[in-house]
């Protein structure tokens, strides 16, 4: 079963000369893999599901059926909660920009993006509260109004593998330069 949202469409190869390798450009598309931590946490989760799912069999056989209903709602709460983390992180489009979150997605059209840039800031480590010197990619609105972080390369996607950040920016950048429109004078 193919699985579109662990593909990284955008992700650059040496020998290609195109900044933007894609075959469908209208689609969102996260222009990165999704990171060790947050497989594995999936997959945990999704490992969780199935013995759930498991014991809410053994409970319908066992002829109980408010605990079965119980046991299923819990499980399918946390296969949801499995691919929820997986899908997200940060998506492009020639429409814009999109930062799925786990409970919140704020998309941004390029024409309100007036620059992508990765700055030495304290960042989350792995999303949790404690923070660290790291880098992030940030994004400036034409407005002035203060944007979330996108990406940092202490979070789950980018831990231990600084050059897959370094890739990611650039592609998120090759995006912003593609597609963003110039600024009047």
């Amino acid at each position: 079963m193919p699985l579109p949202f662990l593909t990284a469409d955008g992700v650059f190869d040496a020998d290609e000369d195109e900044a933007l390798p894609h075959s469908d450009p209208e689609r969102w598309r996260r222009p990165y893999r999704p990171g060790p931590w947050r497989v594995a946490a999936a997959a945990l989760l999704l490992l969780v599901s199935a013995f759930m799912l498991l014991a809410t069999v053994i409970i319908v056989f066992a002829g109980t059926w408010a605990g079965a209903g119980i046991a299923a709602a819990a499980s399918l709460a946390v296969l949801g909660t499995a691919l929820r983390l997986l899908r997200t992180g940060v998506w492009v489009s020639p429409a814009g920009l999109r930062r799925v979150g786990f409970f919140r997605t704020r998309t941004i059209r390029w024409i309100e993006v007036s620059e992508i840039r990765t700055v030495q800031q304290p960042v989350r480590w792995l999303g949790l509260p404690r923070t660290v010197q790291g880098q992030a990619l940030t994004v400036a609105a034409r407005d002035g109004s203060e944007q979330p972080v996108l990406l940092t390369d202490h979070g789950a996607d980018f831990l231990a593998r600084g050059e897959a950040f370094d890739r990611a920016a650039g592609s998120l950048e090759a995006w912003a330069r593609e597609y963003r429109l110039p600024v009047p004078a």
